[in-house]
């Protein structure tokens, strides 16, 4: 089939519009951050005089606020950034359909796309926990827009990275990727690949968290006053962990499912492929971090740091694997 070269370039104007959405988000929610963290230390500094029972005044320092509730004086940037955030999903949607629709298959051929497809589920997951937070906290409860510039971030970087260097004219398929096996495997490995990232950036938070949690702890003040519209790094942890463990089903079902296609298209099931290697390698460590995490009481800053370094080994075999490792898979890159 011919690419249809009108498709395509709307595919990338909607990219770039999708972008800039993004950016807009991003700096909403860093506008949100900042002022819930202002309000949070004004709020901590406050104190209020109270008349006692014999006509006396006393001065009590009030309750600090709820890091995760939303101030009705800080929400007024988040929901521009939250709407802004969703039109940029639905663009990024719009250039990943049409994408697809200008070369008549699914839009994950190659690493530019997969670049697109797996933002735009990271977006998607975005939103949904956002919305799954705002019908469990009706009538007050902890609003997870908190995530919001540390998920537009991210992916604005991932789009920018997959257009500078990523990026490769529409085109069909090599014969070895034309499979109904590219649409379960790889999709697969895009949404295991979105749910580990939006957990590494709840990882990120906690360190930080936890080391702010310490220096107050030891009557030091710390700094990052943003940092505390956010939850606390127990709250953090249990988020990552959460997505961590969904994850980690997607990347057991991404090997097994990749093994049967090398079988259909090699008549093997395992050729120590480096990309197959590499896959093998992430689901290992992030099984020792959920085996550590369940089983040996690991919690807080080890569990973390092994979290971190099984994204580490995800980014590497996206960047490094694919551009420089020769193998089986090295039709997939650019």
């Amino acid at each position: 089939m011919t690419v249809d070269e009108n498709i395509a370039g709307l595919s990338n104007l909607l990219l770039y519009s999708a972008m800039t959405a993004y950016l807009g988000s991003m700096i909403s929610y860093a506008m949100d951050l900042a002022e819930g963290g202002k309000q949070v230390k004004d709020r901590r500094g406050a104190t209020a005089t109270t008349t006692g029972a014999a006509g006396g005044s006393t001065t009590q320092t009030l309750a600090p606020v709820d890091p995760g509730t939303a101030g009705p004086r800080r929400r007024r940037a988040a929901a521009v950034g939250t709407t802004l955030f969703a039109a940029a999903t639905l663009l990024l949607l719009g250039s990943v359909v049409t994408r697809g629709l200008s070369v008549h298959r699914v839009p994950w051929g190659n690493m530019f796309e997969f670049a697109l497809t797996g933002s735009l589920l990271v977006g998607l997951a975005y939103l949904v926990v956002v919305l799954r937070a705002h019908r469990r906290g009706v009538g007050g409860g902890r609003d997870a827009r908190y995530l919001g510039v540390f998920v537009a971030g991210p992916i604005l970087a991932t789009l920018g990275i997959a257009l500078r260097s990523f990026y490769v004219e529409a085109a069909q398929l090599v014969p070895a990727l034309d499979s109904y096996w590219l649409i379960i495997h790889v999709f697969v490995a895009i949404l295991a690949s979105a749910l580990s990232t939006i957990g590494f950036s709840a990882t990120v938070l906690q360190l930080v968290q936890e080391k702010r949690e310490r220096a107050r702890a030891a009557g030091r003040t710390p700094g990052g006053a943003f940092m505390d519209a956010l939850p606390g790094s127990v709250e953090l942890e249990r988020t990552a962990f959460r997505l961590y463990a969904v994850g980690f089903v997607m990347w057991t079902f991404t090997l097994i499912a990749g093994a049967v296609w090398a079988q259909v298209a090699w008549n093997r099931y395992w050729n120590w492929d480096s990309k197959e290697v590499w896959t093998f390698i992430i689901w290992v460590v992030y099984a020792a971090y959920l085996h550590a995490r369940s089983t040996r009481g690991w919690d807080g800053r080890r569990a973390a740091y092994l979290a971190c370094g099984a994204f580490a080994c995800v980014l590497f075999n996206f960047l490094v694997v694919n551009l420089v490792f020769p193998g089986l898979h090295s039709y997939a890159g650019v």
